[in-house]
């Protein structure tokens, strides 16, 4: 193909999303509307136009992509004036691709077949058919050619009638595109300049005009709406969970399955009901994931368990690991192979050995755990001394025993064992038992206060 540019018209404001944010900036799967249409387009052309409006510093910050060429349109005067804002910067001999910040599902293939057939005619447009065509363009033929694109608000009733709707984007030779938008004129309902009546120049030159009919309706719907963006998430997100599906991953209900991300999977991988998947997360072969967790850069190694409601962020779990249920891995934590975490356990910045347990009610932070250590409930690593974070090291074989607190910096030796419920503040020798305890004291006969009445 021919040297293609993409012209991405993201210039409005968005008044109905009710938000501070431009609605090119709006997320879906925690990605934004535009970042959507450019991953599909950066592959396809040579050079890349943005046209900003409203809040241009914020959508140039957000995007944050130095190989876009940023074109402003200080005014928005409708469609064809925002294109022209960047068709000038275009060569003649090559396919400018027009786009809208909006639409965000469309796809790279429909974009292809759009290309191919402007390359070979001289105009191609995207369009679909629907049953309530309200608020769309309308495609008009004669003897079935395409001769006009009728915006609704200038439509009679016979033109309304029509149900194959212009969706706006295009692709058409940049020099006859340039030409074109030179005679354009505000001559209309809503006195802008409109892209689409480049269409009726067209027809009315001779030059051949052809629609790629899409029938997935999704892939150019717009976003005007909060209603219309929670709509087009369930879209995505049910896309994802088919194509998931189809390459072996087994949902539970995969209309309950967000992901927000990317996800690779090897083979008998399992995930339940209300799991969200968020940045770059990995599993192993014959993993599960139980109800009601969330799945942050992760790497899970192979036949892990994670259950119900943990939450995990930035750690690499090994082999055969357990982890929850409510259990909170967070970032920089390496969980080694057959390791568990169990119910109500944090822990951070640490890296827990093979076959250790860290089984109930305790917190474990920038620390280094041996294999084999066992660590009973409701221990804390106290590694926060009010000003700085300190490294603890607790060596193979140790035996930590509940309710103690281990304040760093400070080692336990290989084997040690430290008595329930002691603070231990200096190096535990290899072997040794370490205990802290004041001498406990019974009173007999002691009376119980009561409440004064």
């Amino acid at each position: 193909m021919n040297k293609i540019n993409a012209i991405v018209l993201a210039a409005g404001e968005g008044r109905r999303m009710h938000s501070t944010k431009p609605k090119v900036l709006q997320t879906l799967a925690d990605k934004t509307l535009l970042e959507h249409v450019l991953t599909q387009v950066r592959p396809l052309c040579s050079k890349v136009y943005v046209v900003y409006g409203f809040a241009g510093k914020q959508v140039k910050e957000a995007i944050n992509d130095s190989s876009i060429h940023w074109v402003e349109q200080a005014e928005q005067l409708g469609t064809g004036h925002a294109a022209g804002q960047a068709i000038v910067h275009t060569q003649d001999d090559s396919t400018s691709l027009i786009l809208y910040g909006d639409v965000p599902l469309i796809t790279q293939a429909t974009l292809i077949s759009l290309v191919k057939q402007a390359q070979k005619n001289d105009i191609a447009l995207l369009s679909t058919v629907l049953d309530k065509p309200t608020g769309y363009g309308r495609i008009i033929r004669k003897n079935k050619q395409i001769c006009a694109v009728v915006e609704e608000r200038d439509a009679n009733n016979k033109q309304r009638a029509i149900c194959e709707v212009n969706t706006g984007i295009m692709a058409i030779n940049s020099g006859l595109l340039k030409t074109f938008l030179k005679r354009l004129s505000t001559n209309n309902a809503q006195s802008e300049f409109y892209l689409t009546d480049i269409i009726a120049m067209a027809a009315d030159e001779s030059k051949t005009i052809v629609s790629v009919i899409t029938t997935n309706e999704a892939e150019v719907a717009g976003v005007n709406d909060k209603m219309q963006l929670a709509q087009l998430e369930r879209t995505l997100q049910h896309n994802q969970a088919k194509q998931f599906m189809q390459q072996g991953l087994s949902l539970k209900d995969p209309m309950r399955f967000d992901c927000r991300g990317s996800l690779n999977f090897g083979k008998d991988c399992e995930i339940d009901i209300n799991v969200v998947i968020e940045g770059e997360v990995t599993l192993g072969n014959g993993t599960t994931i139980a109800a009601n967790c969330s799945i942050k850069n992760a790497k899970i190694g192979n036949n892990v368990s994670i259950l119900a409601n943990s939450v995990i962020e930035g750690a690499d779990i090994s082999r055969g690991a357990s982890i929850g249920p409510f259990a909170r891995i967070r970032p920089d934590t390496r969980i080694g192979e057959n390791a568990k975490i169990g119910n109500f356990v944090e822990v951070k910045k640490s890296t827990i050995g093979a076959d250790s347990k860290i089984s109930h009610l305790s917190y474990v932070g920038d620390c280094t755990v041996g294999s084999a250590v066992n660590i009973g409930a409701g221990v804390i690593v106290c590694n926060y001394d009010g000003t700085k974070k300190h490294h603890t090291i607790i060596d193979d074989g140790a035996f930590i025993g509940s309710g103690s607190q281990i304040v760093a910096p400070l080692r336990i030796g290989k084997n040690a064992t430290i008595g329930a419920g002691s603070t231990i503040t200096k190096y535990v020798p290899d072997n040794h038992l370490s205990l802290t305890r004041v001498q406990q004291i019974s009173l007999k006969n002691r009376k119980k206060p009561s409440k004064n009445k």
